[in-house]
């Protein structure tokens, strides 16, 4: 199992907009073979900026990479600059291969 993780700083007062982002585009995630879940998750809220992070579940690394590199990525990410007034930086890419599952 892979689980992969983007870090979002959104900017304080953006995270209305940046949920509705996040909820009305189509991810396509649900045809791509070996997916098994995902979640956005709010985070702590600091002076700044709210930390989000995207947090997708894969059956295996092979399949997350797979993923980049498909049809379904390009269509999930095509509006992805278009929205940069929402963030601080760009987000933060984490891969975590599972070691124990309970």
């Amino acid at each position: 199992m892979f689980i992969a993780m983007n870090r979002f700083r959104v900017q304080r007062g953006q995270e209305d907009a940046f949920e509705q982002v996040w909820k009305q585009r189509d991810t396509h995630l649900q045809t791509v073979p070996g997916f098994q879940e995902f979640h956005l998750l709010k985070g702590p809220e600091e002076e700044d900026h709210t930390l989000y992070a995207s947090h997708t579940v894969w059956a295996s690394k092979t399949h997350f990479e797979d993923w980049t590199k498909s049809d379904a990525f390009r269509k999930a990410h095509q509006d992805a600059g278009t929205r940069k007034n929402l963030y601080l930086g760009h987000p933060n890419f984490e891969g975590f291969e599972v070691v124990q599952a309970l």
